[in-house]
C-alpha cells in the first residue's frame, strides 16, 4: 500500500533557518498536522552543526573564515559530532511507524540512499567505526554503521537522528565536492575528495526521490513551504 509523502524542494537558507524546519517538520508530524516528508537542501554559507549533545568543540570555531566570509555555528536537533556543511547536499526526512532497534531504523532508512547512488553509478556501503570514534569531534572523521562509503573507504554521506514520541528525524550531508584546505583548518585532517564533477544536484536529487518512492512506496506530493510555515518554524526555534 503507497503512502502519501510531502516532498519539499530544494531549499537554500542559513544553518540556523534550516535546522528550525527540520525540528518543525517533526514537530508538525508527531502532532498529525505533517504527513511524513522529505526534502533536500543546501547552506548559504560554509556552516559547522555540533550534534546536540556535542559540549566541546576548538573555540578557534567560534572565529572561522571561508572566502572572506565568517563561517556559520549551529546546533542539530540530532546527536553525533560536528559536520563542515560546504560543497554538500543534505537530505532530512520525517516519519514514523518504523519497527526494529534504532541501527535498525537506520538501516531501513538509508536503502533509499544506497539505492538511488547506485542508480548513479556509485555503490555505498555501511561503514565501521575505530576506535577513536567516541573522541572524535568530527563527523565525517570515522564512519560508523550510520555512515555510508564508496569503495575507495571515503566516507560520502554521514547521517542523524532523533525520535519524538515515535515518530524519527533523520538528516544526513552527502558530502559531493568539500574544499579540503577548509577541512583540514577546521579538523586539522586531510581527506582527498573523489570526483563526483559528472554528479550534478539535481540529478543526485531526482534519483533519490526516485529510489524514496520505490523504498518507501511513497506517493509524493511536492509542497514548497510556504512564507506562514517558514516563519512558524523560525518562530519555534526562538522559543
Amino acid at each position: 500500500m503507497t503512502e502519501a509523502w510531502r516532498l519539499i524542494p530544494l531549499h537554500e537558507a542559513s544553518g540556523d533557518e534550516q535546522m528550525a524546519i527540520d525540528s518543525w517538520l517533526l514537530d508538525q508530524h508527531v502532532q498529525g498536522l505533517q504527513p511524513s516528508s522529505l526534502r533536500f537542501y543546501t547552506w548559504d554559507k560554509p556552516t559547522i552543526s555540533l550534534g546536540y549533545h556535542q559540549k566541546q568543540f576548538p573555540a578557534r570555531w567560534n572565529n572561522l573564515r571561508y572566502q572572506s566570509r565568517r563561517l556559520d555555528l549551529v546546533r542539530r536537533p540530532t546527536g553525533g559530532r560536528a559536520v563542515l556543511h560546504q560543497g554538500d547536499l543534505t537530505y532530512s526526512l520525517v516519519t514514523s511507524g518504523l519497527k526494529g532497534s534504532r541501527r535498525e531504523v537506520y538501516r531501513q532508512l538509508c536503502q533509499f540512499l544506497i539505492a538511488g547512488w547506485q542508480d548513479l553509478g556509485v555503490p555505498l556501503t555501511f561503514g565501521a567505526a575505530g576506535r577513536g570514534y567516541i573522541k572524535n569531534p568530527n563527523c565525517f572523521g570515522t564512519a560508523t554503521a550510520a555512515d555510508l562509503v564508496m569503495n575507495d573507504g571515503y566516507k560520502l554521506i554521514g547521517s542523524a537522528q532523533v525520535y519524538k514520541e515515535g515518530c524519527v528525524l533523520q538528516h544526513g550531508s552527502i558530502r559531493l565536492q568539500p574544499d579540503s584546505e577548509l577541512f583540514e583548518t577546521v579538523f586539522g585532517a586531510k581527506i582527498l575528495p573523489p570526483n563526483l564533477a559528472d554528479k550534478n544536484v539535481s540529478a543526485i536529487v531526482n534519483a533519490l526521490i526516485a529510489s524514496a518512492a520505490q523504498n518507501f512506496q511513497a506517493v509524493f506530493d511536492a509542497q514548497p513551504l510556504s512564507a506562514t510555515e517558514l516563519q512558524a518554524a523560525i518562530n519555534c526555534k526562538s522559543l
